[in-house]
């Protein structure tokens, strides 16, 4: 009598998906504006804005062999980051790199500092989001704006550790373009900008 066959083992059934979670696309960050002084004559010496980056110093213009080509590049130090960035001179205008803003665009920077805090009825992460956007535009009216929002006055609620960080981030980098615009250091500048929000408070 024939031996009967043991059934062949079933396999486990396969983990079911995971539910696709669907997200809204982020808005792509809007191209660099021009800010007054912008243009591709770049000198040793010249101090810059970058928009990821912040100010820096133009050490020079250098030819670089790639390819067997030579392509044109402005390096800038980043003293702060203890950072050189070589920036390609064709790709300068697309990459945002600009001088420093001009007395108007940064006057209306100042201005926005006035203003009245406008907060969205959003998720703080989407909020925060548009702020580090703002950030990276390296356009101070929108840092200022960033600035301005985030800014707490005496009796208003204390800011969450998030928020502190995206808020002295932006007032750093605001901080850093005003001190190179007045030949001054990233301190005084952070205290003038502290002393200028202190005097609209008053004024409201």
């Amino acid at each position: 009598m024939a031996e009967a066959q043991a059934p062949a083992p079933v396999p486990p059934p396969e983990p079911a998906a995971p539910e696709a979670v669907i997200q809204a696309p982020m808005r792509p960050a809007p191209p660099p504006k021009p800010l007054g002084n912008a243009g591709k004559d770049f000198r040793a010496g010249d101090f810059v804005v970058y928009p990821t980056h912040g100010v820096g110093q133009v050490q020079g213009i250098e030819d670089v062999p790639i390819a067997g080509q030579t392509l044109k590049v402005i390096t800038v130090t980043f003293e702060e980051n203890r950072m050189t960035l070589k920036v390609p001179m064709a790709k300068a205008a697309s990459s945002g790199l600009r001088k420093l803003a001009s007395e108007k665009v940064m006057g209306e920077a100042m201005e926005t500092l006035r203003g009245r805090a406008r907060i969205k009825r959003t998720m703080w992460s989407r909020r925060a989001q548009e702020y580090e956007q703002k950030i990276n535009s390296g356009d101070p009216i929108a840092i200022a704006e960033v600035v301005r929002d985030l800014h707490r006055n005496a009796g208003q609620p204390d800011q969450s550790f998030s928020e502190r960080q995206i808020y002295e981030l932006a007032l750093e980098r605001l901080a850093a373009e005003v001190g190179a615009l007045d030949r001054t250091d990233k301190v005084a500048a952070t205290q003038k900008l502290l002393d200028h929000l202190k005097t609209v408070e008053k004024e409201k």
